[in-house]
């Protein structure tokens, strides 16, 4: 069918039910898959390429939905356009510098985790983190429509929303081959409107993120870099309640820092404190913190 159809288009629903948008559509061994968003429902184009089936489950449709704060952040990094987009060991990569390889990760790294585990065997990676310490908000009617709303976002990310994540990480990090590097940006973000379907739901959608500055780069590559992520270091023993006092962070994410933390070899469980567990600094680690 290959040959006599090299072009197959058929539509079905954007997203079925318990179906993950790469694997919608026509499954071939060797295809490549492009969805075009509509209102109700998408097109499946299935070209055949030298691309294989695998990959394509892996990456999905990561091309069409790039936004332009990725776009720039892999061409900051990348030497050159013939650096990024690079297929290595199977997986697609952002860019490669120096022969390290770069995946630049704005959405949950719980997603890059997989990928991530896989390639530190044989490569030396390093994941860009960035967080909007400061966003400007637009909000159209349509994509390319008039102009609704101008704001800033209340919400400012720190250093410390890296835990957030990095409990995505506590099988991987440390390793000898990883290095974390945190962005702090300012970002504009485009919002159109959408249907709430649920109370709970956010009642508009992000069709894109543009870079306008970056603040500060931090590397991260050891437990004690960890450790000098926090701005206050809590007297020992400490609980999470300490943790949150010290960093003026809510408790639940002291709990993640506290569990990413233990993970990584930084602290270590000494006992508790009621129901509270409490911990102390591991052998060394405050000798080498900054």
């Amino acid at each position: 069918m290959a040959e006599n159809f090299p072009y197959l288009v058929e539509s079905r629903p954007l997203f079925p039910r318990f179906a993950h948008p790469a694997t919608v559509g026509i499954s071939r061994s060797y295809c490549e898959r492009r969805m075009c968003e509509s209102s109700l429902r998408a097109t499946v184009f299935v070209t055949y390429t030298s691309v294989s089936s695998s990959e394509i489950l892996r990456e999905g449709i990561r091309a069409d939905m790039e936004s332009t704060l990725h776009r720039q952040l892999k061409m900051l990094y990348a030497p050159s356009s013939d650096e990024t987009e690079v297929v290595v060991d199977g997986y697609r990569i952002d860019a490669i510098a120096d022969g390290r390889l770069i995946e630049i990760q704005a959405a949950s790294l719980s997603s890059l985790a997989p990928k991530v585990k896989i390639l530190l065997k044989s490569h030396s990676l390093t994941v860009v983190k960035p967080l909007a310490a400061k966003k400007f908000i637009i909000k159209r009617k349509t994509p390319d429509g008039k102009i609704l709303s101008k704001r800033y976002s209340p919400k400012k990310e720190s250093l410390l929303h890296l835990f957030d994540e990095l409990v995505h990480f506590k099988d991987i990090f440390p390793h000898e081959n990883l290095i974390i590097e945190i962005l702090l940006t300012e970002q504009v973000e485009h919002r159109v409107p959408k249907k709430k379907s649920r109370r709970w739901r956010k009642d508009y959608r992000v069709i894109d993120r543009e870079l306008t500055e970056i603040q500060r780069r931090v590397s991260v590559s050891s437990p004690v870099d960890l450790l000098g992520l926090l701005p206050e270091l809590p007297q020992e023993p400490f609980t999470t309640k300490e943790i949150a006092g010290c960093c003026s962070v809510p408790r639940s994410l002291a709990q993640k820092m506290a569990y990413c933390l233990r993970k990584a070899g930084s602290v270590e469980v000494t006992g508790k404190k009621g129901n509270a567990i409490e911990y102390c600094y591991t052998p060394g680690s405050l000798d080498k913190v900054a």
